[in-house]
């Protein structure tokens, strides 16, 4: 079998390398395996199956091509699904992570942007419109990321289709919750196989007895493609058994827990034979991750944007062609005449109108028939369903590019977008959690796949003046402890940047004035808030010497190695910068001896004269509880700053 560059979530050791063709497991379990999975996907199909069919009739609502020609539709369901899925996928996920331990702080920084790097090798900006599109149509979206793309480095992600999505009808969602509990127990989708594309991979087995079967009638896979097809107004193919090469074979894959473990297995030949028997690396968590745009508590499914406009859908669709007819009626108007009095009835323009003949005086011979009066209030119920549809999901006609129907004051208008942005915003938050999801599980693939000494991922960092290229192994991306991630609108940190920087600006301003205020701290946070990044904060603002000096001290007290003290140090800076050390004893006896030299030099201001400095050796000595030698000279050399060893304890 060729080798596809690759690696799969699941155990390597479970299938014969000599003999790829062989089962990993022998006959008798494969029978009681085989009976698990049709039990548990008989009793998954036949709980969704309604929900199913109903959701793939909606997609005849949004894009219907097969309807009646001689009907106008309604795109209501298009138009405010759309508005709401913009104003969603434009608000993008960041991910940020942060270090546990001491030291991991430069780990986190490199996962972070690695993240942001593989967002395009990963294809994110793709699979987080069909994944929120999904999440918005059908009220869940399923991405799985179990496998990592060995040539790009970076893990895989694939989308899953909820209309062929079959789950454990007691789970109240994948996962469950942080202690497992009502997650699912099993759950799988039907696919389709060439051979060869299973031969590419070595965790299939008994492929030399696959058979062409007949059409599944519980396949949820057919019936979401011959919807699709009907709702586009195509012809469904149903001549795949005549193909050889690229033949289609119809599998079950299977998630489930046999004997206390998760499996992940695959079933062909109308799910009598066992294609792949894999078991799954990670064992706490399903390799599935799911999105909802309406949860609810203790529910699976949640509510979906067709959810609450189909029925109002409809009904303008109705409202809209009775409508049609009642003022085409009216256009080809009926009169009443006397046929007493006109005896010739070709006199009448009948082509055009229709005259109807009756017994008696209808006033002066020809009288109108009385008109429809249905398509006056035409207009007002469809509003009435319009508004209710925009209420629904907080899509209003500013929202959706269209000038509002009735009048409405600048203030009034900034209100409604305000609040259609609250109740988005609060949809988007939601996505935050399966975004954080994604994010554990794309650092678990580097954390299973990502080898020691082995691979490397080149990163690249767009600088102030040129891309700087870094290297990085995999001591730059893991870490003993997991790190967080923290997951975060873009919107939100926006409007959280603004805020912060118009309540700090008028108040440095304010401060700046004051000599002792640090002021390079302030540019700095200044710049942070508008969004530079510290490289470009870096080129704008250099560090000082005595920042420089203190980062590469901070280098010895990690290390819980003594730096020495500068008499022409900025103690200030020193503590400032010393702080964002590790919380070693070296670090504590530094700071304390930054601000004996501070006293010192308060309480004496000629501290720098040499005598003065071979006092202060010997205060500093008794302070530690021990002698401290001075310096061979205690004459300070040209342009050499006079250093002493601050005599603490290592």
């Amino acid at each position: 079998m060729a080798n596809r560059n690759l690696s799969e979530g699941y155990e390597d050791a479970t299938v014969n390398e000599d003999v790829k063709d062989e089962a990993p497991i022998n006959d008798e379990e494969q029978k009681k395996v085989i009976k698990q999975i049709v039990a548990e996907n008989n009793l998954a199909f036949k709980i969704t199956d309604a929900k199913k069919t109903q959701a793939l009739k909606r997609l005849k609502l949004y894009n219907n091509q097969k309807r009646d020609q001689s009907k106008v539709g309604d795109p209501l369901l298009f138009t405010v699904f759309n508005t709401v899925l913009a104003a969603l996928y434009k608000d993008k996920l960041n991910g940020t992570w942060k270090g546990r331990e001491e030291g991991d702080n430069e780990t986190a920084e490199n996962l972070t942007a690695i993240y942001k790097y593989d967002h395009t090798l990963m294809k994110r900006s793709e699979l987080n419109y069909y994944w929120d599109w999904d999440a918005c149509f059908f009220g869940k979206g399923y991405v799985k990321l179990n496998e990592f793309d060995r040539k790009r480095m970076c893990p895989i992600a694939e989308l899953l289709d909820p209309m062929t999505f079959l789950r454990d009808p007691r789970a109240q969602s994948i996962n469950g919750d942080q202690m497992h509990r009502n997650s699912a127990r099993f759950f799988g989708r039907p696919i389709g196989l060439t051979k060869y594309e299973m031969e590419d991979s070595d965790s299939y087995f008994n492929l030399s007895l696959l058979e062409k079967g007949e059409k599944d009638i519980q396949s949820t896979k057919d019936k979401a493609k011959e919807a699709r097809d009907e709702a586009q107004n195509l012809n469904t193919s149903k001549l795949e058994e005549a193909l050889t090469e690229n033949y289609e074979y119809q599998l079950l894959e299977w998630y489930t827990v046999i004997q206390g473990k998760k499996y992940i297995v695959t079933l062909a030949n109308d799910k009598k034979l066992i294609v792949r028997y894999k078991l799954l690396k990670d064992q706490e968590d399903w390799p599935i991750i799911e999105r909802s745009i309406f949860p609810i508590a203790h529910d699976f499914d949640g509510v979906s944007i067709p959810d609450l406009i189909e029925d109002k859908q409809r009904a303008r669709s109705v409202m809209i062609n009775l409508g049609m007819e009642s003022a085409i009626e009216d256009l080809y108007s009926g009169y009443f005449y006397n046929k007493s009095k006109i005896k010739n009835v070709n006199d009448l323009d009948v082509a055009q109108r229709k005259y109807v003949a009756v017994d008696g005086d209808p006033a002066n011979a020809i009288v109108p028939k009385q008109k429809s009066t249905f398509h006056s209030q035409v207009n007002l119920i469809l509003n009435i369903l319009d508004v209710a549809a925009q209420k629904s999901v907080a899509a209003p006609e500013v929202s959706q590019g269209v000038q509002p129907g009735k009048e409405r004051t600048l203030g009034e208008t900034e209100l409604v977008a305000a609040g259609s942005d609250a109740r988005h915003s609060l949809s988007a938050r939601v996505f935050g959690w399966s975004e954080e999801i994604f994010a554990r599980r794309w650092y678990w693939a580097y954390k299973t796949y990502f080898k020691n000494e082995i691979d490397e991922k080149v990163l690249r960092l767009e600088g102030p003046l040129a891309p700087i290229f870094r290297t990085l192994t995999r001591d730059n991306l893991i870490t003993k402890i997991d790190p967080d991630v923290y997951i975060e609108s873009t919107y939100i940190a926006e409007a959280t940047k603004r805020k912060k920087f118009n309540d700090f600006f008028p108040y440095f301003q304010f401060i700046v004035q004051d000599p002792t205020v640090n002021r390079r701290f302030g540019f700095r946070q200044l710049g942070s808030l508008i969004g530079e990044s510290k490289m470009m904060l870096d080129f704008l603002i250099p560090p000082t010497i005595d920042e420089m000096i203190s980062e590469d001290e901070n280098k010895k007290i990690d290390n819980n190695k003594l730096p020495k003290i500068n008499f022409a140090d900025d103690d200030l800076i020193h503590l400032g910068i010393h702080n964002k050390a590790s919380d070693t004893k070296a670090k504590l006896a530094h700071i304390e001896a930054h601000k004996l030299m501070m006293m010192a030099k308060k309480m004496n201001p000629m501290i720098g004269a040499p005598e003065q400095q071979t006092q202060f050796q010997q205060v500093q000595s008794a302070e530690e509880g021990q002698t401290a030698k001075p310096e061979q000279s205690n004459q300070p050399q040209p342009n050499q700053p006079n250093q002493i060893e601050d005599g603490n304890k290592k």
